[in-house]
């Protein structure tokens, strides 16, 4: 423990909240110039388990800002560097690697085992699918964006907080905003706020109530100026995404003659059942198969535990189908239950 023992001195922390890090499982969207520091912070910290989701590459533009990269990476995958150097400057934390860009196609399968998303995008559309996904799941979304030498930051969906959507509402518009690559943007302001990230992911963490939930920290760099605003919580917004599971027991399973079941599990999974009824159909694929079927259709959704199933069934509601369930413990109950009744 003599890494973290000036951490473990804090009253608020000890042990007890040392242990609480260690077990923590955060996503991380984005390891660009927001994404950099907050991992960097989060490594230092000891949080055990952190997913890394970004397709880019390494350019020399990026050095600037994010003090991951040297010039010797360039155009290596952001995502494969960024783990080897904090491996190095922490071996005890387990970093996941998601060499991918964050889409409709994998948002489900990713976020699927974490407990805090971490929103260090750099575009509109990619905000609201992280808002959205972070809705359904009921887990909380840590949100910074930066603009020239200004920042601005807040945790949506805390403890059934304000969401981004409450403060943006969708809108065409949004997409045109530059990013900066376009409009440009101080080295140090990232950094400014990628630390300040990183803080609220610890306090969510510990359970410190000081979390910025329902409201927006802008920060301006060229004047050290802090404002903070309320945000409004659009009630419409929330019940119409966040919507509870319907859950089906084993039990119940084998009396759905009527059902379309999807098994929406990877090939390589096993125990597969040899059941004729069980269409499988990756999740990655489940847009496409599902884009001709009527919406009002009954469809049982399986995974191995019903961890991605009840995710996949939040995320079809949400899409309009109004008559979808997911199998409660997933297919390894089934498999239980076949083989005590051979």
């Amino acid at each position: 423990m003599k890494r973290y023992e000036r951490q473990i001195a804090l009253p608020e922390i000890g042990i007890s909240g040392q242990q609480k890090l260690a077990e923590a499982k955060v996503l991380i969207i984005g390891i660009g110039g927001l994404g950099c520091p907050v991992l960097q912070n989060l490594v230092g910290a000891g949080v055990g388990t952190i997913g890394l989701v970004d397709g880019d590459v390494v350019e020399e533009t990026n050095l600037h800002r994010q003090y991951l990269y040297t010039l010797n990476d360039c155009s290596r995958n952001k995502v494969e560097v960024a783990a080897e150097v904090v491996l190095k400057q922490n071996p005890e934390v387990s970093i996941i690697q998601h060499s991918e860009y964050f889409s409709k196609e994998n948002c489900l399968e990713i976020v699927s085992d974490y407990q805090i998303i971490v929103d260090c995008s750099d575009n509109i559309p990619t905000r609201y699918l992280i808002n959205d996904v972070a809705v359904a799941k009921g887990i909380p979304m840590v949100y910074a964006s930066i603009h020239k030498f200004e920042g601005q930051l807040s945790v949506f969906n805390y403890k059934n907080g304000p969401t981004y959507r409450c403060l943006f509402p969708e809108d065409d518009r949004l997409e045109a905003i530059p990013n900066c690559n376009d409009s440009g943007v101080l080295g140090v302001l990232p950094n400014v706020l990628g630390t300040m990230q990183a803080n609220e992911v610890i306090k969510i963490i510990l359970g410190i109530e000081e979390v910025l939930s329902g409201e927006l920290l802008l920060y301006n760099s060229l004047d050290n100026s802090f404002q903070t605003i309320k945000i409004q919580k659009d009630i419409n917004f929330i019940n119409k995404v966040k919507i509870k599971s319907s859950s089906i027991s084993e039990a119940d399973f084998f009396t759905n003659d009527d059902s379309l079941i999807i098994d929406i599990r990877e090939e390589y999974e096993e125990p597969k059942l040899d059941l004729e009824t069980i269409k499988s159909v990756p999740l990655s694929q489940l847009d496409d198969f599902l884009k001709d079927i009527d919406s009002s259709q009954k469809i049982v959704l399986v995974c191995q535990h019903g961890n991605r199933s009840e995710l996949a069934v939040d995320y079809l509601v949400k899409n309009g189908f109004t008559n979808v369930f997911h199998l409660q413990n997933g297919i390894e109950s089934l498999e239980r239950i076949l083989n005590d009744n051979r």
